[in-house]
């Protein structure tokens, strides 16, 4: 799909859209960034895109005109609570049939536990988190409103996220537990700058309502993951607990991420996209990112 004299919206452009953003900036292609916090309002305008700032929940009008054939790349996460995807929705009947292509990122969340299984795009989708509930939600909508409006849309389910500025650096420097290696579930991952270089080539060259797992394909157990960083930044690896001790003291929301586990294959990401991972794991990335 060429991509000349075409609009390209970043909703939700934070720290990914920044880097999507930034790819087409290296093309002298110019995207439209749309933020709800001053913060990350200034972060973009800082790098030169250019910026809209609005608030999908207090009912900021998206103009149909505007937005009128448009390349829409959906990286605003659902509101906190419920079951569905209000922002997305109110976005989508807002603009009806105006955008061209939207890339939205959803969640590997959205497939439940797996037991530990090797996955592909083929798993049915079995959310128990209220988090990935709603990550489903808006795979849903988007096919809804794919199927009424004629519109393309394409689904990427990401994994957890790393990158130098995306490690949990304070998190071991308190000295957080970690479960023992051997009840440790596996977790998927991929480096910020791959992810952004696969949403852009989803965008121009994905079949109309394709879905990829958008991971670099070699997991890990969590705990390895945590050793790793550790490792990667001279900091000492975190204790170990059990489950039955985790119970107690870690969060709600770290113990449900322990519930689930899966490994996740990227096969058709990288065959039909013809992906080239810069960071095709996490041993590699951080290497990379030490050397």
């Amino acid at each position: 799909m060429s991509i000349v004299n075409q609009k390209v919206w970043i909703m939700g452009c934070g720290d990914i859209g920044r880097r999507v953003a930034r790819l087409y900036q290296n093309e002298g292609t110019k995207a439209i960034g749309w933020v709800r916090s001053e913060e990350s309002l200034h972060k973009g305008l800082e790098q030169g895109i250019a910026m809209r700032k609005g608030d999908v929940d207090r009912g900021s009008y998206f103009s149909i005109f505007a937005l009128d054939e448009a390349l829409v790349y959906w990286f605003m996460p659902p509101q906190p609570t419920g079951d569905t995807d209000d922002r997305i929705r109110r976005f989508l009947k807002g603009v009806d049939a105006a955008p061209q292509r939207v890339v939205l990122i959803s969640t590997t969340g959205v497939y439940g536990d797996c037991d530990g299984r090797w996955i592909d795009e083929t798993e049915p989708l079995k959310p128990v988190a209220a988090r990935a509930k709603r990550r489903t939600d808006a795979e849903n909508t988007v096919q809804e409103w794919a199927a009424r409006f004629g519109g393309e849309i394409v689904i990427l389910r990401v994994p957890g996220i790393y990158a130098p500025d995306r490690l949990p650096l304070e998190r071991l420097k308190r000295g957080e537990p970690v479960l023992t290696e051997a009840e440790a579930p596996w977790t998927n991952r991929i480096h910020a700058d791959d992810l952004a270089m696969v949403c852009k080539r989803a965008m121009e060259a994905a079949p109309a309502g394709a879905i990829y797992n958008a991971t670099d394909g070699h997991p890990s157990s969590m705990t390895d993951y945590f050793n790793q960083v550790a490792d990667y930044a001279g900091l000492p690896r975190p204790p170990q607990i059990s489950m039955s001790e985790a119970q107690a003291a870690m969060s709600a929301g770290m113990l449900s991420y322990l519930q689930e586990s899966r490994r996740i294959r990227n096969d058709k990401l990288l065959t039909e996209l013809n992906i080239r991972l810069q960071y095709p794991s996490l041993t590699a990335g951080l290497g990379m990112l030490k050397g």
